[in-house]
């Protein structure tokens, strides 16, 4: 099939439409797959994010019984400084994270991952000391917090702390002690605001101004607040900007080229290492968290994602990888603007890794029984996973919420399937998988920091070019099926 070209512009879908988001699946009476139960009268199952009650239930047998790599990686939770329950919080009225701004986030994602691990390492142990440590931190901040402020950096601070905010809350929601109505609103209002808005508006800036991972970041905070505050609307415009949305973070904008071997680009794959590695696990906790709630987007557009994650996790083996070149305008709405294109991978660090492959390649290889050459290569390599603290001091060490190896190694199904089993209340009477997933055809350093200043200091690495003016364009193989849908 040949090559043709087009406008990364689509229509947006992100307003909401008071339905439902969760999909009604087929059970296959598989222990690996029994769906998490819902809480009485709540319209998501609970806790029901990165974690669903069964998946926890896993994770303390297998740390109990001595069984590997769980016990690895467990050894990794207890080993790291923010899961210890003597943990402090610091919390702030304000926090800013940018350029030109009093930074003072690191305070806050500290305090986030210590809530997520000391939360993790209750569920495993029951050692309730680790659980007040959590629900003390979680208060703290809820108590205190008020606004998110900075440079554009704000709206990163918004989405990657709000949905790893979301998934500590979750974990320990039934806890007597925690506020979860009082947590519930500072997360609305500091967080899933900011990351809505960006989603809409993109800080004044033109749709393809901001990289991929902007979008992720945001989109992962809609979609857990969504799910921690039983908010049906803010689930269903998270998983339609995924499918549908203008930006550089739905699928088919972040993965816009499907080859014919199998693997399909990840457009920041021409930015660099670092960012190509945060925005793959962000799609990763995207599609998990709305798994856990019945919703299948890890085999969305014939497994479109699983493609692209061959992709990167060859490319981040150090293979060879096609890539096709790309422009995206960027600039403000009414102010300056130009573009910038994009020529060929940047180079990797096969040494550089983040705590991300544990989820995506038990999903498909696990519970899907898909063969993933790649993900499985870079898993093992990058095995056992660590969390915030054990990949460099900067931010973008604490990214991801890790600890993949813990909490995402599952036995293989007996009966593998391509969709989640049901595990909402409601149903959206719109169909919300995708077809069965295709089986690809395919046989340490300190991380990137995740800020904004990405115009034009990577050029001589990556091959990408200033230009003035012009259109975002991709070339892509597969337009003629994508239109037909």
């Amino acid at each position: 099939m040949s090559h043709v070209t087009r406008q990364i512009s689509r229509r947006s879908m992100l307003k909401a439409t008071g339905t439902a988001a969760g999909a009604i699946g087929v059970g296959l009476g598989t222990t690996a797959l029994a769906p998490p139960a819902a809480a009485a009268g709540a319209s998501f199952a609970h806790p029901g994010l990165l974690h669903t009650r069964t998946d926890l239930d896993r994770m303390a047998a297998k740390v109990k019984a001595g069984a590997q790599p769980y016990t690895a990686g467990f050894a990794k939770l207890t080993a790291n400084p923010h899961a210890q329950s003597s943990w402090q919080p610091r919390p702030a009225a304000t926090v800013y994270r940018g350029s030109g701004t009093p930074e003072n986030y690191g305070a806050l994602y500290k305090d986030i991952h210590s809530a997520y691990q000391n939360a993790l390492r209750w569920h495993i142990t029951g050692e309730t000391a680790h659980a007040d440590t959590a629900v003390a931190i979680l208060n703290a901040w809820s108590a205190t917090l008020t606004s998110v402020q900075g440079s554009a950096d704000r709206f990163l601070a918004a989405g990657l702390y709000g949905y790893q905010f979301a998934n500590a809350a979750e974990l320990v929601r039934d806890h007597d002690d925690f506020e979860l109505a009082r947590f519930q609103e500072m997360l609305t209002k500091s967080f899933s605001s900011l990351s809505d808005d960006f989603l809409v508006r993109h800080n004044g800036a033109v749709i393809s101004n901001y990289w991929t991972n902007w979008d992720l970041a945001n989109m992962c905070c809609v979609l857990a607040t969504g799910i921690l505050c039983d908010d049906k609307a803010q689930v269903t415009r998270a998983v339609d900007y995924f499918k549908h949305g203008e930006g550089l973070g739905s699928l088919q904008n972040a993965i816009p080229v499907v080859h014919d071997d199998g693997l399909a680009e990840w457009l920041e794959a021409g930015r660099d290492q670092g960012h190509a590695l945060l925005g793959v696990g962000l799609m990763g906790t995207f599609c998990e968290m709305a798994w856990n709630q019945g919703i299948d987007l890890y085999g969305y557009d014939d497994s479109r994602f699983l493609k692209g994650a061959q992709y990167v996790a060859k490319w981040a083996l150090g293979g060879d990888v096609p890539f096709t070149a790309s422009t995206r305008k960027k600039g403000a709405i009414n102010g300056w603007s130009g573009s910038e294109t994009v020529t060929e991978a940047a180079p990797v660090n096969p040494e550089m890794t983040r705590p991300i492959w544990a989820m995506i390649t038990n999903h498909y290889t696990k519970r899907r029984g898909l063969p993933a050459t790649y993900l499985t290569r870079i898993t093992a390599k990058s095995t056992p996973e660590g969390g915030g603290g054990d990949y460099g001091p900067n931010s973008g060490g604490y990214d991801q919420l890790g600890f993949g190896t813990l909490t995402f190694t599952r036995d293989k199904a007996t009966s593998p399937t391509s969709t989640p089993t049901t595990s909402t209340a409601g149903s959206d009477p719109r169909p919300q998988t995708g077809p069965a997933a295709s089986p690809s055809q395919s046989t340490a350093g300190d991380l990137a920091a995740t800020g904004s200043n990405d115009l034009l200091g990577w050029t001589a690495a990556t091959g990408i070019t200033a230009l003035a003016g012009g259109l975002l364009l991709l070339r892509r193989r597969d337009r003629a099926r994508r239109e037909s849908q």
